[in-house]
């Protein structure tokens, strides 16, 4: 009688890591941050609720747009980084920090730090009018999305959850099946 009644904890017990390791698996790169790097966002300072003005309008960079050389060179910073949920450093990153910290480095412009937020930016391109620094967006499950920064030549730099900050072709057969769309946030 004991026996029973000794395993239904551990069983709940697995039950609730289990419920909560498959949210944190279906959140993906939407994650909001609490913005432990101190980092600025675009629209009003971080909050505790978490609310951001988001503009779909085209923003203007604080210096002239990069060049692929400009993006190349930032990329080459943070290749290798690992990939880390909720990450927004040399030790580990996610796509939506990455994206984040490139256009930051390369532009000098403060995006939102999800990605949920950064979809909302700008002006939706068509992908054959793909421009060096267009935001591109990918659904990777039912309710999970990963992000990335189209350097040209059909390719984009994004935080890869196997093998970290890396440049992956649009025209790569898992990539292609699941593009989303892109964004154009510069001008």
């Amino acid at each position: 009688m004991l026996r029973p009644i000794l395993r239904l904890p551990l069983f709940i017990m697995l039950k609730h890591i289990i419920v909560v390791g498959s949210l944190l698996v279906m959140a993906g790169c939407t994650t909001v941050s609490d913005h432990k790097s101190g980092k600025r966002m675009t629209g009003n300072k971080p909050s505790s609720s978490l609310t951001y003005s988001i503009s779909t309008e085209p923003m203007k960079p604080k210096r002239s747009l990069a060049t692929i050389s400009d993006l190349q060179q930032v990329y080459q910073r943070w290749r290798g980084v690992p990939y880390r949920f909720g990450g927004e450093s040399e030790q580990g990153i996610d796509c939506s920090a990455f994206t984040q910290a490139l256009y930051q480095e390369a532009f000098g412009m403060d995006l939102p730090r999800s990605t949920y937020e950064q979809v909302q930016l700008g002006r939706e391109v068509e992908k054959d009018e793909l421009r060096p620094g267009d935001l591109v967006f990918f659904r990777t499950g039912r309710s999970m999305r990963h992000n990335g920064v189209y350097v040209g030549n059909g390719k984009f730099a994004h935080a890869s959850s196997s093998v970290g900050v890396t440049i992956s072709s649009l025209d790569n057969v898992y990539w292609r099946s699941r593009y989303w769309q892109a964004r154009r946030v510069l001008d």
